[in-house]
This record gives structure tokens, sequence and C-alpha cells, in this order.
């Protein structure tokens, strides 16, 4: 199934039209200008908006373009493949709706929408339905400004949008957002706009936020295009209490440095996580399997994934220093159990009224000579061998197996075994 799915992507995947032209006729390099164009395919970005109005103040509107920058990318299956006949076909969906009653097919004029409201149901027709979501069209208005260190990284709750001015719609659009670009970099303060992304589509509430340029050294993402950002911030109703905070044991001075050089250790280039240097494994799999397919070539088994840790470099580099950490890690855990033993001693002393500790109970067998444990070693092994165990109760047997620092947990025949076992050891 999918070789047949696979096969029927090649004309789009790897078109010979979308092959780097080859500069002799050979075909080593015909194969090498198909290997690297698989290899390095790139879906291009496409704007999510176009023209959109950017309202900075009253009188003064620009035009913008919205780009998702960040965006997860999937293998693009057309169609599927059915294999239940003598030949493979094309899937074909289909969507009937069906009368609970009589099963007749219901067409589409008969569908009414409504919303319930208690138990009576409120229709509405098309026209209602789209006004119901019409918020006066796209846009995005800037309702207000805050500094930066105000906005929580929590607060995310979708990946933000770039933005780039666009001189179709309004003429010195790029001067003026050039200038709002450099005020809000400058002043360390963020946007706070209502915007629309499209037709029909929820309004939310953004912080426009500026991205330094990528040549320079404080921006933290030389990867990132420089200019404005927009990061949805959820509403009010959207923000919800935590969890209770925990109680947090701090770690000492040492423990802290000996972590500091493992950290040093595992540092990527620069300090800086580059998300175009690792592929997205998936997507690389299925490219893979393509140009197997094409090129009538041995699939692989198994897929090259360069977001899995390199272990053994991990521990060559820090593997004795993560050994020194955990030493004094387990030297500050037996202290600090220590002292909240010692804590809850003082705590138990100074209330003075807590419940009697419990004593075992000392049991004395009539008959039997017995010691301060009930019954001595001669008389549990005399009893062993009679076989008479088992004729004690069970408070008889957990109050001379407590005595004998045997565990008393378990019904009555787990506590005789656990006692046979312990008197063939010891008696």
């Amino acid at each position: 199934m999918q070789d047949i799915i696979y096969r029927d992507q090649i004309l789009d995947e790897i078109s010979p039209e979308k092959v780097l032209p080859s500069k002799s006729d050979s075909g080593l390099n015909l194969l090498q200008s198909l290997d690297s164009n698989i290899n390095s395919k790139q879906t291009p970005k496409r704007a999510y908006f176009s023209n959109m109005p950017f309202e900075i103040g009253p009188g003064l509107t620009i035009s913008v373009k919205g780009y998702n920058i960040i965006q997860e990318q999937k293998p693009a299956r057309s169609c599927y493949i059915w294999l239940g006949g003598e030949k493979p076909q094309v899937a074909v969906g289909e969507t009937a709706r069906l009368a609970e009653d009589s099963a007749r097919t219901v067409e589409n004029y008969e569908v009414k929408k409504a919303y319930k409201f208690g138990s009576e149901y409120i229709y509405f027709t098309e026209e209602e339905q789209k006004s119901i979501k019409d918020f006066g069209g796209t846009c995005l208005r800037i309702i207000g400004f805050k500094d930066r260190s105000l906005l929580r990284s929590w607060a995310s709750v979708k990946k933000s949008i770039f933005i780039y001015p666009s001189e179709e719609g309004y003429v010195g659009s790029t001067r003026i957002f050039t200038a709002l670009w450099q005020k809000l970099l400058k002043s360390k303060k963020v946007g706070m706009a209502w915007h629309i992304a499209r037709k029909n589509a929820n309004p939310q509430l953004v912080a426009i936020i500026p991205s330094r340029a990528t040549s320079d050294e404080k921006s933290g993402t030389p990867y990132m295009p420089a200019g404005l950002w927009l990061y949805p911030i959820p509403f009010i109703d959207d923000v919800r209490d935590g969890p209770e905070p925990v109680r947090l044991i701090r770690t000492t001075d040492a423990l802290t440095d000996k972590m500091n050089k493992v950290v040093q250790q595992l540092q990527l280039p620069g300090g800086i996580y580059n998300p175009s240097k690792y592929p997205n494994p998936s997507l690389q799999w299925h490219y893979k399997i393509l140009q197997a397919l094409a090129l009538e070539d041995v699939v692989p088994d198994q897929p090259e994934d360069a977001t899995v840790p390199k272990y053994r470099a991990i521990h060559k580099r820090c593997g004795g220093y993560i050994q020194e950490w955990s030493e004094v890690a387990d030297d500050v855990l037996d202290q600090i159990r220590e002292q909240n033993k010692a804590k809850h001693e003082l705590e138990e002393d100074e209330k003075g009224d807590g419940p009697p500790v419990k004593k075992p109970r000392v049991v004395a067998i009539r008959g039997n000579s017995t010691d301060s444990d009930g019954l001595s070693n001669a008389e549990l092994r005399k009893r062993y061998e009679a076989g008479t165990l088992s004729k004690l109760t069970v408070s008889e047997l957990r109050a001379v197996m407590g005595n004998h620092g045997i565990d008393t947990k378990g019904l009555k025949k787990d506590l005789v075994d656990r006692l046979e076992v312990w008197i063939e050891e010891n008696v």
C-alpha cells in the first residue's frame, strides 16, 4: 500500500521541472542533482494574510503581510489506496445523512442549524449564522502599549506570526513600520492589539513584539528575521489558577558548582539552539522513501534522526562530572533527611501530648517455658518440627515475629511461612 501511495506522489514531489539543471549530460551529475533536490526540499513560505490594515493610531493606518515562520511540515498524501479487490484502486470518500426514522437520504436543503437554550432549539438561517461570526472584518488595531517585562512566558497560547510592511495597500508603510519597530526596541515596549486574521476567524488579543536584526549580538535568535511578531495572549477567561506551590528543597553551593561543570560541557555552539540544523525526522524519512522508489534503490530500514542525543559524546565529555555530582547529591540528600528527622523528633517532644507509642505484645503460651519474647527458640523449633505453628493465633504469631524483627504484614498463612523460614535459618 505504501509503495503505491508514494509512487502516486512522485510527479508532485520530484518532477523533472523541479530538479536543478545539470551542467553536463552525464548521468552522475543528474543523479547528484536529484539527490540534492530531494534532501534540501523546503516548503515555500506563503503569506498567512496579505495587505491587512494595521491601525497604529487614529488616522494612521498602514498595510502589512503575515507569515507563519515556524510551521510543522508533514508528508503530503493526496489520496488513499484500497487493496481489498483484485486491483488497487483510489479510495473515494462519500458522506450521506440518513433520517433516523426512515433511513432515507436527507438532502442539504433540509438540514437546519440550531442552538439549544434550555429545552428549546433556536434555528438560524445561513445569513444569520454568518452574521454571528462577523466581527467587522480582518484588522490589526493597536489599543495600547506596555513594558516588555510585564509579558509573562506562560501567556503564550499559540505560535507567533511574523508581520512585514507592504506598500500595496498604503504607500509609505515601510517607513512608518520601521519607525514603530525602532521605537519599541529602544523603549523596551510591546504593543497590545486587537487582531482578526481572516474572515470568519475568531478575534484575539496579541502582543506586538519587536525582534532584533540577525547581525545584532543581543538578538539571541540569529536565524530569525528582524521585524515585528504577533504574540497571541489569552483572555482573562482563559487564565486559570496554577497548582498549589510545592515545598522545594534548595540545592547547596557545592552541588550547584558540580552541575555548572556538567552544563558547560553540554553547551551548544554559541549557546544558541538553531532548529534549522535539525531536520524533521518524519519528513526526511518520507523523502528518503520517495528517493529510493524513484531510483529503484533499496528502501532503508530505519530513518536518520538528528534529534536523538549523542549519548557516547555526552558520556565522553561529562561522564566523570556527572558521577561526581551524583556522589555529592547523595551526601546532600542524607544530610537533609537527618535534618528533617531531627526536626520531626523535636516537634514531637515539644507537643508532648501525642498518642502513646505501641509496644509489641508479649505472648506467653501456657505449659511452655518462655523468655522476654514469649516463646524461646527451643519452643519455636519444637513447634516447627511438630507442625503446630499454625495453631497459634494471628496476634500470637505477630507478637513473636515482631520480637524477632520479622515482617508482620499479610495473612496467617504468609505469617506462618515467614516464621518457618526464619526458624530454618536461625534456630
